[in-house]
């Protein structure tokens, strides 16, 4: 939990608040105190929203909604103001893990705790809809674990089954992967009682699986198969649940069981309000959260100060959290998040009274690439949280995350919030090379440090980049390894570089420089093929480059078009090395290619965690996250680590470190040295990258298996 804030008020609604338990983009959650001392969550609107109209109706539906429901499995509403300047809503606080944080961190639950969680979850919706109302947005996000069973929470989007949604038509409510069919093709009126039967089931098969049965990735393709596609039930051996999933799960609304008869339906309960249907490891997990609540906070007033906190800025990891994120998805394809609080916490709050010294982090979160960028902001909050556990911090550090999808206009409003953000010292990001284009102009005229790991492109098409630092080599500095790995040995003469257009731009640079620099760095040859996007049939292909000569294969482009190249090598007598970029280094590679996947190698920008030099940085990760990090996080790490460095040595360590201007900073990362996770990180006078260091990965037993560094010469 957070502290308050300068900005925050004492008291709320006859409570008085003890911290901050989280923000999102349209309000603050607080922890409070009744003067009988009970604790209650409240929900306070930020001015900027309270004005609109709308807003303050679809508030008031949340309030009616969730006082309409009566059952010991939601959480109660104790109080409300609806009508005052700063709106707010106040529920019993419950003080455990949301369901999605459960599974993620101790895995898929058995076949028996997923159906006692069903029962129980089934009780709550019989309370909802004998209430009258559709809940429409139950996912594991919105169920919290407690000491006496799970309690279904969030009805920000819930309304009358007989009522007109206040949404426009044409809107799908709910949280794609978790939403029924009938709300996937947008009909609102449809979305009845049945249509929260569905998304339970969603909710219990991704609890049995630990993913949502109709998969994840693009919202448009996603809506697709949950309307058109059967749930993927796969590793789920019980029969008893897959029976059970199957029916409610069903297409049609009819065909699906009734909350009060999936109640009657399941056989195992839970007497007298225990957990032991629960595994261990969820079971200590829900303690250690309670048993947090006994450290409460000393209640101590707050100052007055004119100036307030920075939205968007993010509460402390230790933070309790109590909601997800509901969403809303246009019938046309964009999509806009309702957020009241973040899934995941921030890192660290400034010193009450003190400017907030803010690393930002701009990525997509929830669009194409969000594991990308959940990775890479991971990295950033893991470095944040060691420099802010350090007994010699001379400043407390904050991390302040904006999702911009991969949308490059989204990408041009993050930017500008950050750069209005005079609290933000310096952004790690973007994610891609799209967005990163898009963005340079806005952060070079603002003169704020901005810090890409994952963005490779070789040119940009902003004049001036004199804040943009490219920490990661480019994707024409990654051509040398690949000519290094394959060229500068004795059974090679002739490389041949298949060029394929499906793989983009970065596709087109690799494959290009691959091709120029090879005669440029060895005495070997090239064939070159560039094939056009979508070609299927490549054996014609591969054979012309083995007519003429070639004796080692380098693949650019996507997955797709590398296991196909790979499964056409393989029909042929080749026995020499092949490779491809690190774009085709995805599932879909090793799945579509099979057998023929185990000789191919890959060079990456990103290391891997079980490298030498990278496993503290591992371990460190796992016990914030309970998982190995993602590729890019230790490169997110690194460049956090970066900036805090050269912020700590422009600020002194004295009692009252002086803050650097925005340019200072740029110029000291600029002039820096500094050795991380993934590699050393120093920069040319236009700020790229120096060296060629990169990671060499190969397909071993299936799998993608980290070989060491990236050769600079013949091994």
């Amino acid at each position: 939990m957070e502290q308050l804030r300068p900005a925050d008020p004492a008291t709320i609604g006859g409570h008085r608040l003890l911290g901050r338990l989280g923000a999102g983009g349209m309000g603050v959650v607080y922890l409070g105190r009744t003067d009988g001392g009970a604790l209650a969550a409240i929900k306070v609107i930020l001015p900027e929203f309270a004005g609109d109209e709308d807003f303050r109706a679809r508030f008031r539906r949340e309030v009616e909604a969730a006082r309409r429901v009566a059952t010991p499995w939601a959480v109660a509403v104790t109080g409300a103001g609806t009508e005052g300047e700063r709106p707010w809503l106040a529920t019993a606080f419950v003080p455990g893990p949301a369901l999605s944080e459960a599974v993620a961190r101790c895995g898929p639950l058995p076949a028996r705790s997923v159906r006692v969680l069903g029962r129980l979850l089934s009780r709550a919706l019989t309370a909802v809809h004998a209430a009258g109302l559709v809940h429409r947005d139950v996912k594991p996000g919105n169920v919290l674990l407690t000491v006496d069973g799970p309690r279904l929470i969030d009805f920000g989007i819930a309304r009358a089954a007989d009522a007109t949604a206040l949404t426009a038509a044409g809107l799908v409510v709910g949280t794609p992967g978790f939403l029924s069919p009938e709300q996937a093709i947008g009909d609102g009126t449809a979305a009845g009682p049945a249509s929260d039967i569905f998304s339970l089931g969603c909710l219990l098969a991704y609890t049995a699986t630990g993913r949502p049965p109709f998969g994840s990735g693009a919202v448009e393709a996603l809506l697709y198969r949950t309307v058109h596609d059967e749930p993927d039930l796969d590793g789920i051996d019980d029969p008893e649940l897959r029976s059970l999933l199957a029916a409610l799960l069903a297409k049609e609304p009819a065909g699906r069981p009734t909350a009060a008869e999936l109640d009657a339906r399941i056989a195992e309960d839970a007497p007298n309000g225990s957990i032991d249907w629960l595994p261990d490891d969820v079971v200590t997990l829900i303690a250690d959260r309670s048993a947090a609540m006994l450290d409460l906070p000393d209640i101590e007033p707050t100052v007055a100060e004119p100036r307030s906190p920075s939205p968007g800025t993010l509460p402390g990891r230790r933070g309790l959290l109590l909601a997800g994120a509901g969403v809303l998805v246009a019938a046309g394809g964009g999509f806009a998040v309702r957020e009241w609080l973040r899934d995941d916490a921030g890192s660290g709050a400034g010193r009450s009274g003190e400017r907030a010294w803010i690393i930002g982090v701009q990525a997509d979160l929830s669009g194409p690439r969000s594991a990308v960028g959940r990775a890479q902001e991971r990295g950033v909050r893991l470095a944040v949280e060691q420099f802010n556990s350090r007994a010699d911090q001379p400043f407390t550090l904050t991390v302040k995350a904006i999702d911009d999808r991969g949308d490059t206009a989204r990408a041009v409003r993050a930017a500008a919030q950050f750069t209005r953000d005079r609290d933000v010292l310096a952004v790690v990001g973007p994610t891609d090379d799209r967005t990163t284009d898009a963005v340079l102009t806005a952060y070079d005229e603002a003169m704020l440090p901005v810090l890409t790991v994952s963005s490779l492109q070789l040119t940009y098409t902003a004049r001036s980049r004199k804040s943009f630092f490219q920490a990661a080599p480019s994707d024409g500095v990654l051509c040398a390894p690949v000519i290094n790995r394959l060229v500068l040995r004795p059974d090679v003469e002739r490389l041949g570089v298949l060029l394929d257009r499906a793989g983009g731009q970065s596709a087109y640079q690799v494959g290009y420089l691959t091709n120029m620099q090879t005669s440029v760095i060895t005495t070997g040859t090239t064939y070159p093929r560039v094939i056009p996007a979508g070609t299927k049939d490549l054996a014609p292909v591969i054979e012309d480059m083995l007519r003429h000569a070639s004796d080692a294969f380098f693949y650019a482009g996507d997955a797709a078009g590398a296991a196909r190249t790979a499964r056409a090598l393989d029909a042929t007598t080749f026995e020499g090395p092949r490779m491809a970029m690190h774009t085709a280094m995805e599932a879909r590679f090793l799945r579509d290619a099979g057998q023929a996947a185990e000789p191919w190698e890959f060079t990456a920008p990103y290391t891997d965690a079980s490298a030498p030099g990278a496993k503290e940085f591992a371990a460190a990760h796992r016990s914030m996250y309970g998982s190995a990090p993602a590729r890019w996080a230790a490169e997110a790490y690194d460049a956090a680590g970066l900036v805090t460095a050269a912020v700590t040595a422009l600020a002194g360590r004295g009692a009252k470190p002086v803050r650097p201007t925005r340019t200072a900073l740029v110029a000291k990362i600029a002039a820096s040295s500094y050795k991380g996770v993934s590699r050393t990180y120093a920069f040319k006078d236009d700020h790229r990258l120096k060296g060629a260091d990169a990671h060499l990965y190969g397909v071993r037993d299936g799998r993608f298996v980290h070989l060491g560094a990236a050769p600079k010469s013949g091994t």
